[in-house]
């Protein structure tokens, strides 16, 4: 099966002299098609400049990231911002929704930002199995932090990307809404066919995927 995401030799370096960090040193990944990889290590460990690189939103020093075999880091910046939009759905800690927009409008921008036409039954299909059907006009400050994080999560699946990059995804939630979320998360990507590509520092949420690979200063050192 030829991999989905591949890093070849990946390297990413921040300062100089004794203030050198070697945020990512000599990094080779493979994730196949269709899998759910948690990638864990402390905080420092270089996993989120990892994700970073492998949904193209910091180039790196040298070595590459391939998507379905492409080398993204040989796009000019316009043209790896359209091919992130278009293979790449992201969900951040934070949740990034725009305040100023409900629920409905939140999930279809990227789609609407790509001059795409909604799928309304595709987005409302997604919409009733994060079970937010009754929010579509609520603004972002009306929800809790699970909500939002489900919002978050329909807008990264909305516009069928191939991969799906969480990083910390559930860091500001309870542990009950954190499992309801990472199972809900695991079932929609399970069922629309997309890779799965999630960072935490949570043992017990990387346990919930298909692979775990551990990360320490900046290399794989079990996977």
């Amino acid at each position: 099966m030829k991999a989905i995401l591949e890093t070849r030799d990946l390297v990413k370096y921040y300062g100089k002299g004794d203030n050198l960090v070697k945020a990512i040193d000599h990094t080779d990944l493979i994730i196949e098609p269709g899998e759910f990889t948690a990638i864990v290590g402390r905080s420092g460990s270089g996993k989120s400049t990892l994700l970073h690189m492998l949904g193209g939103l910091d180039r790196p020093d040298s070595g590459k990231v391939l998507i379905e075999g492409r080398d993204i880091f040989k796009l000019k910046d316009e043209k790896l911002a359209v091919f992130r939009r278009r293979k790449i759905g992201f969900i951040f800690q934070s949740y990034n929704l725009v305040p100023s927009l409900n629920v409905w409008e939140n999930i279809v921008l990227p789609i609407g930002l790509d001059g795409k036409k909604v799928d309304t039954e595709y987005v409302m299909d997604i919409i009733c199995r994060i079970g937010m059907e009754d929010k579509l006009k609520s603004l972002p400050n009306t929800l809790s932090g699970g909500q939002q994080q489900r919002v978050a999560i329909a807008r990264a699946l909305a516009s069928r990307p191939a991969i799906i990059l969480a990083d910390e995804p559930t860091g500001n939630l309870d542990s009950k809404t954190e499992l309801e979320v990472i199972s809900m998360l695991k079932s929609c990507v399970s069922e629309y066919g997309q890779t799965l590509v999630m960072i935490t520092h949570d043992e017990t949420i990387a346990q919930m995927a298909d692979r775990m690979i551990v990360i320490e200063d900046g290399k794989v050192v079990r996977a």
